[in-house]
């Protein structure tokens, strides 16, 4: 799927790629003739299932939020695709209470993993609700980026504060130990991009020049796979198999 320069804001930015990767990965999970399932974990309203349920996946949305599952309706019914999203209020780490055993073709858990208690159980939850053959989307803030924002912000004494915490116990949880815990839960990592490599650092008035906006974008994607820069993007996202 190309992106047009200047055109389709949603698909361009900070979601852009993301998009993209799902995009690619629904086809991948997709067999002709047959229901493709998806689960969005904390997938609030809607902004990357929405379009994976107008293209033609049978999504379920569970969020803790009720302004969220009401948002995401909306934006499902104006985008004729309210028969094939089903909201589901309830805690993430509640999985199984509040599905049962059921499994999906896609899974996504995309921010939810810093905010949950236990992040090792509900990795290993998210990778039970996954059929085997199936695909997860991680998506997941990398702590070390926001040492680097904030020296580049002329914060020096908050840059050193970011980077001590790195090594606390109560440190963010970052892309290497979600990495490994999907590991330790039977997944295999097929990739790993970072998302807004650049365009967290560069400053806003910058922005407005002509071109500028989609240049980022293009700065972005090629770096996305690259390292050392992949390492340093304000957010990492992993896309894994549960092996047949």
């Amino acid at each position: 799927m190309q992106l047009a320069p200047g055109r389709d804001r949603s698909r361009a930015g900070r979601l852009g790629l993301v998009s993209r990767l799902l995009d690619d990965a629904l086809r991948r999970v997709t067999v002709v003739g047959q229901p493709t399932e998806l689960l969005d974990c904390g997938g609030g309203s809607g902004t990357y299932s929405v379009p994976l349920a107008v293209a033609g996946a049978d999504v379920t949305v569970v969020d803790i939020s009720a302004d969220a599952l009401a948002t995401l309706s909306r934006r499902a019914a104006e985008a004729d695709a309210a028969a094939r999203v089903h909201p589901v209020q309830g805690d993430v780490e509640a999985l199984v209470d509040l599905l049962g055993g059921r499994q999906f073709d896609l899974v996504l858990a995309h921010g939810i993993l810093e905010a949950v208690d236990d992040v090792a159980a509900t990795v290993a939850t998210i990778a039970a609700r996954v059929r085997p053959g199936g695909l997860v989307s991680v998506l997941v803030s990398n702590p070390a980026a926001a040492v680097i924002a904030r020296a580049l912000a002329g914060e020096p004494a908050a840059a050193l504060a970011e980077l001590t915490a790195l090594d606390a116990s109560t440190a963010r949880v970052g892309p290497d130990a979600v990495q490994r815990l999907c590991q330790a839960a039977g997944l295999v990592v097929e990739a790993r991009h970072g998302v807004a490599v650049f365009s967290d650092l560069v400053p806003g008035a910058a922005l407005d020049q002509p071109g500028a906006r989609d240049a980022v974008d293009r700065l972005d994607a090629e770096a996305a796979g690259r390292s050392p820069f992949a390492e340093i993007a304000a957010r990492v996202h992993l896309l894994v198999r549960r092996p047949e």
